[in-house]
């Protein structure tokens, strides 16, 4: 059996640890759900110049996921899947992630409820418990998906102000490109990850696409490949806006305090 720190993109990160721990590690090619969704556009870029007004429009549109309540679902490759149902303007979240590999299913959850956050990993908490996280104490850069202030697991409002030469190709589609060295921190990128990356983390090609309301829609970031395995691009669909979201505290017998390891597991 083999462990590893948690590194990469958020509760993906918790949940590659957990099979890690199963002595095996999810792998495999990238996966066409997210990107055969409504509402998410083309991979495919445009050569055209840069456009101020194209850039506002997609910030803004990211901006608003913060007034909102609305379902997350989260691809990168077929191992890596996560849903979550976000009720920002009340501080409130959910989320669930499946992780597989041919060995092993890993199914990892988290709660948020006002300042408290609580998670559920295989592996690394008490089984049939929450364990309650002291936010304070995570590492730079340890994104497990929710947190006090930035529920949405992407951090795409966040992330997208490392954009250069964003375009619009389309009505309602965007692309451009994220610098990667810029955004450490982001949505789980680690400094490690990012390194690995090289030259190519200044300009990871991006796609982006809003609704018919000016909200956004879909993202897609086409991270690149590292150690030799395959590119897996990171797929993120938006729907359901002003959806009711349950999130509710846990009753005190079932809430535990994460142990000094859970954080150490993290790279604390």
């Amino acid at each position: 059996m083999r462990t590893r720190r948690l590194t990469g993109w958020g509760l993906g990160a918790m949940a590659a640890a957990a099979l890690a721990l199963a002595g095996c590690s999810a792998e495999g090619g990238t996966t066409p759900e997210a990107s055969a969704s409504a509402g998410a556009p083309s991979p495919a870029t445009s050569s055209a110049a840069a456009d101020p007004a194209a850039a506002a429009q997609l910030g803004q549109a990211a901006a608003a996921l913060g007034e909102n309540s609305f379902k997350i679902t989260m691809t990168s490759g077929p191992g890596f899947k996560l849903d979550g149902m976000m009720d920002a303007p009340n501080g409130k979240g959910t989320a669930t992630l499946h992780a597989t590999s041919d060995n092993a299913d890993v199914t990892v959850k988290s709660l948020l409820v006002g300042q408290d956050l609580y998670v559920q990993v295989p592996g690394l908490t008490k089984a049939g418990t929450w364990t309650h996280v002291d936010v304070a104490r995570l590492p730079e850069g340890a994104e497990i998906g929710l947190r006090p202030g930035q529920i949405d697991p992407a951090d795409t409002a966040r992330l997208l102000s490392s954009t250069t030469d964003v375009r619009q190709t389309a009505p309602g589609s965007y692309a451009g490109s994220l610098d990667l060295t810029k955004a450490a921190g982001l949505s789980g990128v680690d400094r490690v990850t990012i390194d690995k990356y090289g030259d190519r983390a200044q300009r990871v090609p991006f796609t982006a696409g809003v609704d018919d309301q000016g909200r956004l829609s879909a993202l897609t970031i086409q991270l690149p490949a590292v150690d030799g395995g395959q590119a897996q691009p990171l797929e993120v669909l938006y729907t359901d806006y002003g959806t009711t979201v349950t999130a509710e505290r846990p009753a005190a017998s079932e809430i535990t305090e994460a142990p000094d390891g859970f954080y150490d597991s993290l790279g604390g």
